[in-house]
């Protein structure tokens, strides 16, 4: 099935769109095969073509979630025939490339345009298409006036940042996605993701396609451990309690690259006989404020952890949990303040100070078990 922008496989030399007549595209018929006029935003019957067939993970291996991304969207695609994917020219970083290979008439490059990435998106969505968008976060700043615009649009569109926070290593700070959860938090009615792992980011992409307005899911370039199944369930607005017990002396709240980090924290100060629970927040917004609630009454402190600026990311969500004004519990954060540099991933997180090591130090001071320097 041919998309309408096409009327034919595009060639490596050109993939500007060539225009075809409304008139043969599925989207522009009603069930009796007439054309029909649709309302603005208004979905035509989504064609599908087999059932979903998601990628699945062995827990206990490595695997990076931009890798699991690009499966889960080939897969989708396979599945799905009102899928399409758009890239800025990073396809072979993103993984897009996946849904490249298996579905290229619904896959459209538009090289370092990310202003023109996502006004297609928003455009192709008006049609009846689901549009998954991706690049790298810190190249999604470009657009975001087109984000926003696209918001006041009550568009429906799905946007990827890969190689988010200082955990890409040694490519250096201008590729390090850092603000990208600030930005599309503060989006009126968006969704904001960030998965830890394989699985989690499959089943996170497949829920993306049913949602309303904008939404984002970051994804990271390095592997990380696969700590769920792959029949898991991931309800946006919720959270995973990793680590809990009766007598938590504090609760380490994260999300995605710094969930495997809190996890090792954990077991390090178990070892010093500090229990913590550990929250892989997963949905940044909405956020799960009933399993917050829950984690701070229980401990009385709660810490958080991310892989971005310490404005408007984790931290600020987790806090505006705690802002309506009932007591709250004692707070703190760990995010990344500096400017980084160039090194591995292990040493940027030590270097930002959100890795086991700073997480297990934080928590002691937190609870009054630490000496600060």
């Amino acid at each position: 099935m041919s998309p309408p922008w096409r009327t034919g496989r595009a060639s490596t030399a050109s993939r500007c769109p060539t225009r075809r007549r409304p008139s043969r595209n599925w989207a522009d018929r009603g069930s009796s095969g007439s054309r029909s006029r649709r309302p603005h935003g208004a979905r035509p019957a989504r064609p599908d073509l087999a059932p979903l067939a998601l990628p699945r993970f062995e827990p206990g291996t490595r695997e990076a979630t931009r890798t699991a991304y690009g499966h889960a969207l080939a897969a989708l695609g396979s599945a799905r025939g009102d899928v399409v994917a758009l890239d800025a020219e990073v396809g072979d970083s993103t993984r897009t490339e996946y849904f490249k290979e298996e579905h290229p008439d619904r896959y459209l490059e538009f090289y370092i345009a990310e202003q023109q990435l996502v006004a297609a998106a928003v455009g192709l969505q008006a049609r009846g298409w689901v549009p998954y968008a991706s690049t790298f976060a810190a190249f999604l700043t470009r657009a975001h006036d087109f984000i926003r615009m696209a918001a006041v649009s009550r568009a429906d569109i799905n946007l990827v940042g890969s190689h988010a926070g200082v955990a890409i290593g040694e490519d250096g700070p201008s590729q390090m996605g850092l603000e990208d959860l600030a930005m599309l938090r503060s989006v009126h009615g968006s969704t904001v993701l960030y998965p830890c792992d394989a699985n989690q980011t499959a089943r996170l992409v497949a829920a993306m396609a049913e949602l309303d307005g904008v939404r984002y899911l970051r994804t990271s370039r390095g592997e990380t451990p696969v700590i769920y199944g792959p029949d898991e369930d991931f309800p946006v607005g919720g959270s995973k309690v990793l680590r809990s017990g009766d007598g938590d002396k504090a609760a380490i709240v994260a999300a995605g690259v710094t969930v495997h980090e809190a996890l090792r924290a954990a077991d390090a100060l178990a070892a010093d006989g500090i229990p913590v629970r550990v929250v892989d927040l997963y949905s940044v917004k909405p956020v799960d404020v009933e399993t917050l609630d829950t984690a701070a009454r229980e401990t009385g402190c709660v810490l958080t952890v991310e892989d971005h600026r310490p404005e408007g990311g984790i931290g600020d969500a987790v806090a505006e949990a705690f802002s309506d004004g009932r007591p709250g519990p004692r707070l703190a954060r760990l995010a990344v303040g500096g400017m980084p540099a160039s090194a591995t991933p292990d040493e940027q997180l030590h270097a930002a100070g959100i890795d086991a090591e700073s997480i297990a130090a934080a928590v002691k001071l937190l609870v009054g078990r630490g000496v600060a320097p």
